[in-house]
């Protein structure tokens, strides 16, 4: 793959009270011919995420063409799952609406914190989203105990696929604590009801202690996976693998073609990729160094392999 970097898209300036930094896991979709509309987690001086979006030209990313002024889903009422903040994970088209599958939050006493999977509906395009319930559509289980989230899900071959992040544990890092998960798939007759488990699909390797965020997209009947690996020394960069199948992947790190920068608000993280195929283009949508507190960004695919 060849991709080429087109830069910086938005970061937001401070001036918004609900969204003072951060701009983090762009979630795409487009919404007209000309506008893709990206979700993402804006945060406020507490670091509470709630979800927002930023539209772009579809021709040309880089124009915003607007900013959403309130949050199109808050956070959750008080003990509740998604009580400390919302973050957009998955978003997809179906019954005259869409269907926003999130992360919810809740700060942890002897873990930092648990994120399991919210669904929001919306009629207006993403405006605004109502709550499917207030409970996750999945929850913890047995091998799954602090996080589950839905962060690709499709209709494919008469059934909804998903491929989501869960693990139960914590290792003890030399500055923090680091969360451990890994990417598993599970299917759903709905979309909506999900079984208790599904199955590992990538692990980590070597030093890393997660791979998280897989978006996936089906291409010529082969299924891309693009995800971001962490480890202690690199807290995010991105990764590649591919399937026939969806379920059995063969990661190919080394043919993504997406290195840091030099310099600049990418140069010691990418995260979060989200890749989209608009107007006979390819665009990868990413966060950059901090966890997307420099913004997000997108590059543009001038080649596959």
């Amino acid at each position: 793959m060849k991709w080429e970097k087109q830069g910086l898209i938005y970061c937001p300036d401070g001036s918004v009270e609900w969204a003072r930094h951060t701009a983090l896991q762009p979630t795409p979709l487009q919404i007209s011919d000309d506008i893709i509309r990206v979700f993402l987690g804006f945060r406020d001086d507490d670091g509470v995420g709630r979800v927002g979006y930023v539209d772009v030209c579809a021709d040309n990313p880089r124009e915003v063409v607007q900013v959403s002024e309130r949050p199109c889903l808050d956070i959750g009422v008080p003990g509740a799952f998604d009580e400390n903040g919302v973050v957009p994970c998955a978003v997809v088209r179906r019954d005259n609406g869409i269907h926003l599958y999130y992360a919810g939050y809740q700060l942890g006493h002897k873990v930092r914190f648990i994120a399991f999977s919210g669904l929001a509906i919306s009629i207006d395009d993403g405006r605004t989203f109502q709550r499917h319930s207030q409970v996750p559509v999945i929850d913890r289980s047995d091998g799954e105990l602090l996080f589950r989230a839905i962060h690709s899900i499709m209709f494919d071959e008469g059934r909804w696929k998903v491929w989501y992040g869960a693990g139960s544990t914590f290792l003890t890092g030399t500055q923090k604590t680091l969360p451990c998960y890994n990417i598993r798939y599970m299917e759903s007759d709905d979309g909506i009801s999900f079984p208790r488990n599904g199955q590992v699909v990538i692990d980590t390797r070597e030093s890393e202690h997660r791979v998280g965020r897989p978006y996936v997209v089906k291409m010529n009947d082969q299924y891309k996976m693009f995800f971001g690996a962490g480890s202690e020394k690199d807290p995010y960069r991105l990764a590649f693998a591919d399937s026939p199948d969806g379920i059995n992947w063969t990661r190919k790190d080394d043919q993504l073609g997406m290195e840091f920068s030099d310099e600049g608000w990418d140069s010691q993280m990418m995260a979060y990729p989200a890749v989209v195929n608009c107007k006979n283009k390819v665009y990868m949508f990413y966060n950059g160094n901090d966890y997307g507190r420099t913004g997000f960004g997108y590059a543009e695919l001038l080649e596959w392999q």
